[in-house]
Parts: C-alpha cells; structure tokens; sequence
C-alpha cells in the first residue's frame, strides 16, 4: 500500500500522505526521502505541497505502534537509523532549492509538526485541526536540530509555551502569530490558497537554495553536530 504520493499540477509538486494518521516510522522517512528526490528530478517545478488525504490528520507524528515494540525488542539499530533518516529529511527540506510549502488540513502532533516547520511556509484550515507538541506530557525531549529549526518557523515566546504546556493550538490563532501564512476556512480553500501561493513561484533554484543554505548554516550545524550524542544513545525517553 502506497503511503504517500507524488503528483505535478504545471510548476508545483504536490506530496500527499495517503497514510490515514500518517505516523512516522522507518518506511515513511525513507519513502519521503525518496520523494523529495523525484520532485528535484523534474526540473519544471518551482515548488512543492506538502499535504494529507485524510480528513483529520497531516500527521500525527512518530508511529508509537512501531517504536514501542521496537524499543522493547532492543532494536537500536532500526531506531537510530530511523532518527537520522528524519534528521536527512529535515536538512533536506530546510535546504530545499525551491519554497516548500504545508498544506496542513487536520492535526499536526509532535514529529507532524515538526515536520511543518521544517518548510518554509504553512498553511491550515480554520474549521479543523490542531498543531501540538505534546512530547513534555509523553516525556520526550526534543532533539537540540528540532528546537532549532522550529524556533525559526515559531516566535519564541509562543513556542516557549506551547512546547511547555503541550496545548493543542487551532489554525486562527496560529494566524496571529504568523506561525502560518493563513487559516484557510475549509479542506478546498486550504488546497486552493496553497496551490495559489505555490504557483506564484518562479525563482532559479541556485540562488534559492543559496538564500536557504545561508539562512540555515546555524540550524543545519546544530543538527550535524548536536543531535549525534543522543541519538546514539537513544536519548529519546526520560
């Protein structure tokens, strides 16, 4: 079964996850690796999607029916590889040489939304969805690379309480903030305002993906250099 697909609609790539709740494992991270490399292989797109099929989630962010027996199992291996697959598609979208862009039309919990702030730019509905962090109420830390990166997709302030309190944050709110580009009102505004925003692209991609690269140096530093110690670890729980 596929879990995610590739589409093109004139100049924009379009990845939707096909994977109900769409949660985060082995499969996925190396599927949407995969991905990512067939959009940058058509040298006619100028920007990608990032959506979901289902109708209520983008994702849901690490597949606990997957880590849990893994954990018990000793699996460190399948684990750590898991985490810096996540880390390639982080870095990957982050240095993308073309605006990446999150349709987000249901939840975005934890990894999901993470996930989101590795694009450039978000969209959301404003009839459905939540965005969270719920890893303080899962005893999960964040990994030194996420805290980064979300910072630059967040203003401090309002990450500092939502990563904090775990509180489930609706698309209006996330407006005010900036956080997103805009609360679309419904599923089809969503697609339609993304698409529009997307499509309005047309930037040479060397000088985009050297804008990025100097834009994230720092980010994509800390990933390299400070994720590596407790991955190899598996500093995941406390």
């Amino acid at each position: 079964m596929s879990i995610m697909t590739l589409s093109t609609h004139e100049s924009v790539a379009v990845i939707t996850f096909t994977n109900g709740e769409n949660r985060q494992n082995p499969t996925f991270a190396a599927t949407l690796k995969t991905l990512l490399s067939e959009v940058l292989e058509n040298e006619n797109h100028k920007a990608l999607v990032i959506t979901s099929n289902d109708e209520k989630s983008w994702s849901l962010g690490i597949d606990t029916d997957w880590l849990m027996p893994a954990m018990k199992a000793n699996k460190a291996d399948e684990i750590r590889g898991f985490m810096y697959d996540m880390d390639e598609v982080f870095k990957t979208l982050l240095l993308f040489p073309m605006p990446v862009i999150a349709a987000i039309n249901g939840h975005a919990f934890g990894n999901g939304a993470i996930l989101s702030c590795a694009c450039d730019f978000r969209f959301m509905r404003a009839d459905r969805g939540f965005f969270c962090f719920p890893e303080v109420d899962l005893s999960i830390p964040f990994l030194p690379g996420m805290i980064a990166f979300v910072k630059k997709a967040i203003p401090y302030y309002r990450f500092n309480e939502m990563k904090l309190t775990g509180r489930r944050v609706p698309g209006a709110e996330l407006a005010v903030d900036h956080v997103i580009e805009k609360a679309s009102k419904d599923n089809d505004t969503l697609l339609t305002d993304a698409m529009e925003f997307a499509a309005a692209f047309d930037k040479k991609r060397a000088i985009f993906a050297e804008h990025k690269k100097r834009l994230h140096k720092e980010i994509i530093q800390i990933i390299d250099e400070q994720n590596k110690p407790f991955i190899d670890k598996l500093a995941l729980m406390v």
